[in-house]
């Protein structure tokens, strides 16, 4: 079994900053690409940013030069940094994780609980 826990989200004025934080536990031999996600209510849910075991990254034309993701692969561990909040950032985020997991190498498709972001005009 393979989890993800996340946590930073929470209430901020727009203009604010909040950082979420994803973590990986369980049987992981590797992560591939890890991925913020958010839902807004009744819009579908979309890709925010990804970055790869290797560093690279990719966003959402929406969120570029506001957002920053990175990740700590020792920690399997991945972060969001959001600056300049708008209310249209208000959405549920989820982190993604297709892992690879120990002992079997079966490949499992990991999502966290997500985390509500809140931004008040």
């Amino acid at each position: 079994q393979v989890q993800l826990v996340e946590s930073g989200g929470g209430l901020v004025q727009a203009g604010g900053s909040l950082r979420l934080s994803c973590a990986a536990s369980g049987s992981i031999f590797s992560i591939n690409a890890m991925g913020w996600y958010r839902q807004a209510p009744g819009k579908q849910r979309e890709l925010v940013a990804a970055i790869t075991s290797g560093g690279s990254t990719n966003y959402a034309d929406s969120v570029k030069g506001r957002f920053t993701i990175s990740r700590d692969n020792a920690k399997n561990t991945v972060y969001l940094q959001m600056n300049s909040l708008k209310p249209e950032d208000t959405a549920v985020y989820y982190c993604n994780a297709p892992t690879v997991v120990a002992g079997t190498g079966g490949y499992l498709e990991v999502w966290g609980q997500g985390t509500l972001v809140t931004v008040s005009s």
